[in-house]
Formats: C-alpha cells, structure tokens, sequence
C-alpha cells in the first residue's frame, strides 16, 4: 500500500468522526439531521487541525450488530459518510461496527471513499456480540466485483475481543492478515477505546512483519496521545486516533481543533515531510 498516494503523507494521523447514535439504535434521539451537522462539524475541525485523513463510524450505535447491519444502518452510514467527503478535501475511510466489511465496501464506493476499517479479517474471534468470524474471501472478491479502489485496514489482535485459538495463532494472525487475507494495511490497538496500545506488543507486530518480509504499513488504531504519538510513530507507519482530539475526556465528545493541532504537531515533530 502506498500510503503518500491514499492520504497525501507517509506517516498519516487519521482522525476519527464518532458519529452519535443512528437511526434505529437504542439511544437515537430522534434527530436525523443533528448527526449529520455533527459529522460535518467534527470533521471541520480535524481539518483545521492538520490531520491527513478522516474515518467515520457509527461509534454511537452500541450495542453493536455483529457482521450484518440492517439496510437502514448502510442507508445512515452512506448519508454521514457522503456528508463528511463533502466537507472536506480530505481522504476518507469508513468502519461500519462491528464488523460489517460488505456495509463498509457499500458505504464507501458509494460516497467514492479510500479506504475501511475491518476489524476481524481473518479468524475468529469472541467479543461481546459473540463469535465473530472473518469474511476476507468475501470481501476481498467482493471489492474485485465492485471495482472498489478502497485500501483494507485490517485489525490484528482488535480491541474489546480475545482470541479463540492459542497464542502462537494470534501471533501469525498479522501474517494471515495480509498473505491470506490480502489486507492492504494492517492495524494494533490497545484493549479498548482509548486504551495505549502495549509497546512490547507493538514492537513485536514490527519485527513479525519484517520476519515474515511483509510490504504492509502498521498503524496504531487505539490511545495515541500527543504525549506518545512520536514514541509511535518511531515504530509504526500511521496511527488513527479518536478519544485524544475530543473537548472532553469521553470518545464521544465533540472533536477539538485545538487538541488536534496539538497531536500533529507532536507528529510532525518527528515524522517527514
């Protein structure tokens, strides 16, 4: 994957719009147009904040549909995603929880996105929306059909889930990831949202791709910080961030622009130009 060529920049800071509860998800409040003109408002001010890239997703709709959301969650996904890549001149990715990669390649060749979050790729793995499985054969033929130019983010080891096999699966999941699953770029976050992802564990993701000769950019998917985003990025090829660039403290709080600038700035710090 060449990541100069999907987000304009070799070590992307992709920022993240939470959208607020869709329609149809337990704690909607009944105002369709509110989450747009959030969506849009958020994704202003990570763009003036200097991020390279934007991911939206429907991060309000807890508790999450494990691998096949409703038509009406594509339909709401399509519309907020659409705003967004019209309000910015920014790339845009998509990540449709919990795991719906076919909404995902929908929603994004839809609104003309570059890129998508899978969270479970290939494997299997327990979360608490049960056992969720890997679809990477039908994914991947799935963007072949649609002639969908949308790089796959897959997760290694994804946050809030455990594995079901044994460790030294889980280890060789990375490699699965991209040899197997034909993922063009390959994710590490920490336990859940917000969560620091585990140095060791980072660095351990680095040297198995280099094991394994794998030409796949790593990104840090969870708890960047402007504190530790160069300690990260001296390891890892990007990071997606969410809960650090809010007003507040909780991941869905409105995005700050001011804490944005201060996370790239940390980045540009120490990565090129």
């Amino acid at each position: 994957m060449d990541l100069e060529a999907t987000f304009g920049h070799s070590q992307p800071i992709v920022g993240m719009v939470h959208l607020d509860p869709l329609p149809g998800a337990p704690k909607f409040d009944g105002d369709r147009n509110a989450v747009i003109d959030r969506a849009r408002t958020d994704a202003r001010a990570l763009e003036a904040g200097g991020v390279d890239a934007v991911m939206v997703e429907n991060f309000g709709d807890a508790p999450f549909y494990p691998d096949d959301v409703p038509k009406h969650v594509v339909a709401s996904m399509t519309r907020a995603a659409g705003a967004v890549a019209e309000e910015v001149a920014l790339p845009v990715g998509v990540n449709v929880l919990r795991n719906d990669a076919a909404a995902d390649l929908a929603v994004a060749q839809a609104v003309g996105a570059d890129f998508m979050r899978v969270n479970i790729h290939t494997g299997a793995r327990v979360a608490d929306q049960g056992i969720i499985e890997g679809k990477a054969y039908e994914t991947m033929r799935e963007r072949d059909r649609l002639g969908a130019d949308v790089a796959v983010l897959a997760d290694h080891d994804v946050k809030h889930s455990a594995p079901i096999a044994a460790e030294e699966f889980t280890a060789e999941s990375l490699a699965d990831n991209v040899e197997r699953g034909l993922a063009d770029a390959t994710v590490v976050s920490g336990m859940g949202t917000g969560h620091a992802v585990d140095r060791d564990e980072l660095q351990q993701a680095a040297d198995r791709r280099e094991e394994f000769g794998l030409d796949v950019p790593l990104f840090v998917g969870s708890g960047v910080t402007a504190d530790t985003v160069g300690e990260i990025l001296s390891v890892a090829d990007g990071v997606i961030v969410g809960t650090a660039l809010k007003a507040g403290d909780a991941s869905g709080d409105p995005v700050s622009e001011e804490r944005t600038r201060e996370q790239v700035a940390a980045a540009d710090e120490v990565r090129e130009h």
